[in-house]
């Protein structure tokens, strides 16, 4: 079953889904992205998903297209070697920074925003 945490901080809004992130539990994760379309700054923390298969990345993607498209800035914390291996694989770090601490996370969106 996947369990997510949304948290609202001063400076940025954390998405933090946790247990398996496919098929089966895929429609809960896009429906909490979507309600957070409009942020302004956004942190997706991968951290507690153990596993994602293409429904979980197809979903990842599509939240991040809609949040890019009402101007809001995205990353991806994951510290998990499969999880992390994944979004190398597929190129999916080409389209947003993935860190693996909340830290490195918003220094790379300060870094983004700096250089837009």
């Amino acid at each position: 079953m996947l369990d997510i945490k949304i948290e609202e901080t001063e400076s940025y809004t954390l998405c933090s889904p946790s247990g398996e992130l496919d098929a089966y539990s895929v429609g809960a994760f896009r429906e909490a992205l979507g309600g957070l379309v409009g942020v302004e700054r956004l942190l997706i923390d991968l951290s507690g998903v153990p596993f994602m298969d293409s429904a979980g990345l197809g979903a990842l993607i599509g939240g991040i297209r809609r949040a890019r498209e009402a101007e809001g800035d995205v990353a991806v914390v994951c510290d998990r070697p499969a999880t992390s291996r994944l979004l190398h694989t597929t190129g999916f770090d080409r389209i947003v920074p993935v860190a693996e601490t909340i830290e490195d996370a918003l220094e790379a969106l300060d870094e983004t925003a700096a250089d837009e």
